[in-house]
């Protein structure tokens, strides 16, 4: 049974078709990157999917909704808020405990941020803010990853260390992305979108960037 699957699925925004007739099914255990041009309803498709896996599904969207008075370890720490109590999370907001300091740490430092798990998120680096949003969607502990761009902020290499770092911690991740290198090597399947509609879905197995020229072409 396909983990998720939408059958001739439509999607309009203010009057106009966002996607049109879409059919697609994904399997537990696929790493699929969605690419095409900025319009072509990568983000609407991502959040049609997600609707059908809200409570099993890590988020990570554009807009990282961190808090940006509180710190890196607690904008990680908030990943994990429902598996305790409200009593308990209290405790950590005014004196973290070492156990969830220590797990917290493990994620900021796979990231790079261990030197700034205790400065405010606010005061960070754009890039900085970004890897915080993948720390907190990571310490979910979800199997599934769900997220729109999670490296846009990020150079090379720390994009790298953050798809490894998705890749290690879950075992399915849906992902649209704008670098198609990187989508090619961190993901096992490629769908392309074009004008709302499904034109490329192919295994990224022997791909090479030029195969998706097409996609991006006027």
């Amino acid at each position: 049974m396909p983990l998720f699957d939408l059958r001739n699925a439509n999607a309009r925004y203010n009057g106009a078709a966002v996607l049109n007739n879409i059919t697609l099914s994904i399997t537990e255990g696929e790493r699929v990157a969605l690419v095409g041009q900025s319009g072509a309803g990568k983000s609407t498709l991502l959040r049609m999917l997600y609707e059908q896996r809200a409570e099993e599904a890590a988020l990570l969207p554009q807009e990282l909704g961190l808090v940006r008075v509180l710190s890196v370890f607690h904008n990680i720490y908030m990943g994990r808020l429902n598996r305790h109590s409200a009593w308990y999370n209290f405790i950590n907001l005014v004196r973290p405990m070492s156990r969830e300091v220590e797990n917290v740490r493990e994620v900021a430092t796979r990231l790079g941020l261990e030197e700034k798990l205790f400065e405010p998120a606010g005061e960070l680096s754009g890039g900085q803010q970004q890897r915080t949003a993948v720390g907190r969607a990571i310490n979910q502990g979800s199997d599934i990853l769900i997220g729109d761009e999670p490296v846009s902020a990020v150079d090379e290499h720390q994009s790298r260390v953050v798809l490894e770092s998705i890749n290690e911690r879950h075992k399915t991740v849906l992902i649209a992305m704008h670098d198609i290198s990187l989508a090619i090597a961190y993901t096992d399947r490629i769908i392309g979108l074009r004008n709302g509609a499904i034109v490329l879905d192919q295994p990224t197995a022997g791909m090479v960037p030029s195969d998706l020229d097409d996609l991006y072409r006027h």
